[in-house]
């Protein structure tokens, strides 16, 4: 598992939550998938335990938002679409033709992010960013 163990266990206690079998199987899902759907993530975890069933799935990736261990995005039209905050901070591209998601670094952004700052004072969550379009084998 690449978050720190004890760090994301401590998050958990310190906001009252207690460590439960199917929040690490979950987290681990989460990871291990990448960028997956509710769905994806309880698919993930039934391959471990068939005792986690479809609103804890979501009730723990709520929980795990929350405590800013997982991040959700809107790669399509579908459930969002949750990964790991252990990852590098990216955004999102979405290819409307083939559904490839391409993670891109934010300093992209930077131009983009400063002259929204300045013009409107308002600042842009980069990880929740989706950009649609086409990728380069569908042009």
């Amino acid at each position: 598992m690449s978050t720190s163990g004890a760090d994301w266990r401590e998050r958990l206690r310190e906001k009252g939550y207690r460590l439960t079998p199917q929040r690490e199987l979950i987290l681990d899902a989460v990871e291990t998938l990448g960028h997956a759907t509710p769905d994806e993530v309880l698919a993930e975890v039934r391959t471990h335990s068939t005792a986690v069933n479809a609103s804890t799935v979501y009730r723990t990736l709520e929980v795990l938002e929350e405590l800013g261990l997982v991040r959700h995005a809107h790669l399509s039209d579908r459930a969002p679409t949750y990964h790991a905050t252990s990852e590098h901070e990216h955004f999102h591209l979405v290819c409307r033709n083939c559904h490839r998601v391409i993670s891109v670094d934010p300093d992209v952004l930077a131009p983009v992010a400063d002259r929204l700052l300045a013009d409107h004072g308002f600042t842009i969550d980069v990880g929740h960013l989706t950009v649609f379009g086409t990728c380069g084998d569908h042009q």
